[in-house]
Order: C-alpha cells, then sequence, then structure tokens
C-alpha cells in the first residue's frame, strides 16, 4: 500500500480546519444569543475555558452567567478565523471586536478581542479569551497607565 499523496493529505487537511472552524462559529453564535445549551452541542465536557483574568469554566451556562454580570448585553463583530491543523486536534483563533452596553446602560463596541479554540474530535475541548474590557473598565474609572 502506497502512502496518501500530499494532494490527499492537504484536502483532509483543510476538510478538517474548515469543519473545525465551522464548529467554533456555530459556538459562538449560540453563546451570543445567549443560548449556552446549544453552545454546549459544540464541546466536550468537561470543557476547559479559561476568561480574562485567568477565570475558569467547565461550562457555557457558566461563562454566559459571567458575562450577564460584566455586561448588560454583549456580541461579537466576528472578523476572522485562523486555523492551524495539527496531529489530532486543530487550533482555531477567532478575532474581532465586541459591542454591546455595560450594566449601567452605557453602550460600547471596537473592544478587541481574541478567542483560542482547540478542537479535537468535532469539539471544542479547550477555549481560551482575552479582550480589552478590564482595560476599558479602568479606564471609565479613571485608572491609566
Amino acid at each position: 500500500m502506497s502512502p496518501a499523496s500530499p494532494a490527499l493529505a492537504v484536502t483532509a487537511a483543510s476538510d478538517e480546519t474548515a469543519e473545525a472552524a465551522s464548529i467554533v462559529e456555530k459556538f459562538l453564535v449560540a453563546s451570543m444569543v445567549p443560548d449556552p445549551e446549544t453552545a454546549a452541542r459544540y464541546v466536550a465536557e468537561p470543557l476547559k475555558l479559561t476568561f480574562t483574568g485567568g477565570r475558569k469554566f467547565s461550562h457555557p451556562r457558566e461563562s454566559t452567567a459571567f458575562n450577564a454580570r460584566r455586561y448588560k448585553w454583549v456580541k461579537k463583530a466576528m472578523e476572522r478565523s485562523d486555523v492551524a491543523p495539527g496531529v489530532g486536534e486543530t487550533v482555531v483563533y477567532n478575532t474581532g471586536t465586541l459591542y454591546g452596553e455595560w450594566p449601567d446602560g452605557t453602550k460600547f463596541e471596537g473592544n478587541r478581542y481574541v478567542d483560542r479554540f482547540v478542537v479535537r474530535g468535532g469539539k471544542i475541548v479547550q477555549m481560551d479569551v482575552w479582550n480589552d474590557s478590564a482595560e476599558w473598565l479602568l479606564t471609565r474609572h479613571g485608572i491609566e497607565a
């Protein structure tokens, strides 16, 4: 039996990376509703989810509850997903900006974010979240570097 041709390997990797990006984007769309139970369909349990500040969660309902305290509402303007295939897993970086309202009703937009996902076996197993919200809150309270 001959080894797979490089073209076949690239096609397989392309299919895997496209599927991983699709899983991540479906998860994010459900998370923005917010619908943590639909979002949970795209994750393996327990999920290793780390938010800004090192906050750890294991299910989308926990991060949804956290966001409900942090924002009156928040959505993502997804700009792109960058995908890095690996052996047995795919890493997806989804970047863009957040927009919404703070708890006091003040609107915001342009708040940068980067979400890093590890997708294995068609499910998200890890998510790491970074955004500018903490910096924006510090600035709103007169604390600047």
